[in-house]
C-alpha cells in the first residue's frame, strides 16, 4: 500500500494569513470550534489532545437530533509544517487518514489537505458523495475565520 495516489483526494488553498495563525486554527480547540464543519453547523469539542498518540473528538448536532461524530488519533506532528491523523466521520466516512501540510509563502500560507482512503473504490465513493464540497465549505469557513482574527 505504498502508492496512495489512486486512493487520495487532495484539496489546496493559499490563505492570506501567516503560518502561525493557520497552525493555531488547526491545533487550538477554541479556534477549531469556529470553522470545523459545514456552514451553519455548531461544533462541540469533546476531546482534543494535540500530541502524537493523542486523540480528538468533535460532534455536530444534526437537525434530526442525532450527532455527526468526527474523531481520530494524531500519528505525526511537525510544528508549523505537518499534521497526520486517523479520522472517522460517522456515519459517513471511516478509516481514513488526513494529511495536513502548511508551507509559508511570505505572509501567506499554502495549505494542502489530503484524505487517504483504504482503497481506490472507497476513495471514488467518497468523491461521489461530495467530499470536495464538504471540506471546501469547511475551508471557506476557515478562510473567513483567519481573516477575522488576524
Amino acid at each position: 500500500m505504498s502508492n496512495t495516489n489512486n486512493r487520495t483526494i487532495t484539496l489546496q488553498r493559499t490563505f492570506d494569513a501567516p503560518i502561525k495563525l493557520v497552525w493555531q486554527a488547526w491545533t487550538q480547540p477554541e479556534h477549531i470550534a469556529q470553522w470545523w464543519g459545514p456552514k451553519g453547523m455548531d461544533i462541540n469539542i469533546i476531546e482534543h489532545s494535540f500530541k502524537v498518540g493523542g486523540v480528538w473528538k468533535y460532534t455536530m448536532p444534526m437537525p434530526n437530533g442525532k450527532e455527526f461524530i468526527s474523531e481520530g488519533e494524531y500519528l505525526e506532528i511537525i510544528e508549523f509544517q505537518k499534521i497526520v491523523t486517523t479520522a472517522d466521520f460517522r456515519p459517513m466516512t471511516e478509516g481514513v487518514e488526513l494529511h495536513i501540510t502548511l508551507e509559508e509563502q511570505g505572509d501567506k500560507t499554502h495549505f494542502t489537505f489530503s484524505v487517504v482512503h483504504k482503497t481506490e473504490a472507497y476513495c471514488k465513493q467518497q468523491e461521489a458523495m461530495g467530499i470536495n464540497n464538504g471540506w471546501g465549505s469547511a475551508f471557506s469557513r476557515l478562510e473567513l475565520f483567519l481573516e477575522n482574527v488576524k
